[in-house]
């Protein structure tokens, strides 16, 4: 099953990248950067943002999608909402997401069974897939791309025709982006 740009399709990742996600503690007495956290190759590749699970979580989604087709009954998971710290205080000042800001959506498997669950969902340790929403205005006709990792390697930008472009600028709250499904930024945004 595919998912492209924060909700229409999904990539499923290899298992090296799968088992490194997962690992996400904050090792005591380490800080998040202050500098910007995008990173690129020579050639303009997005290096994948490692650490993105010590960066502030922002909201949780399950099975949320953006069309009213598609999807699928039988397999249910969860979107994570990372940014990095920088980006973040910048946003909490402003109100407005700095160049440089990096968004991080990882997709993990939901399930109803386990241990003594009886009702509801959890998030399994299966990384789905890794999405990751930059702002770089001297990079990316817009200001933002989308890249989608299928392993760590360094990834190219979705090209600027997908449907994700147009639907975030139609539908992003903050600058293409979907703060309306980040209940601790929705305050700051309105102002």
């Amino acid at each position: 099953m595919n998912r492209c740009c924060w909700g229409l399709t999904i990539t499923l990742l290899a298992p090296a990248l799968v088992a490194s996600v997962g690992q996400g503690a904050v090792e005591p007495g380490r800080e998040a950067s202050t500098t910007a956290a995008a990173e690129y190759t020579g050639d303009g590749r997005l290096k994948f943002p490692e650490r993105y699970r010590e960066w502030v979580y922002l909201s949780s989604g399950l099975d949320m999608r953006y069309t009213a087709e598609g999807g699928n009954p039988r397999h249910s998971m969860f979107d994570n909402v990372f940014v990095d710290p920088r980006a973040y205080r910048e946003f909490l000042r402003t109100g407005r997401w700095a160049d440089g800001t990096v968004l991080v959506l990882e997709a993990r498997g939901a399930a109803e069974k386990g241990s003594i669950n009886q009702h509801g969902h959890y998030q399994t340790s299966e990384v789905m897939g890794v999405e990751v929403h930059v702002k770089d205005a001297r990079r990316f006709q817009g200001g933002w791309a989308f890249v989608a990792f299928r392993s760590r390697e360094p990834a190219e930008a979705i090209p600027q025709s997908a449907d994700c472009y147009s639907c975030h600028r139609e539908h992003g709250a903050v600058d293409t982006t979907f703060v309306q499904f980040y209940p601790t930024l929705r305050e700051i945004a309105a102002r």
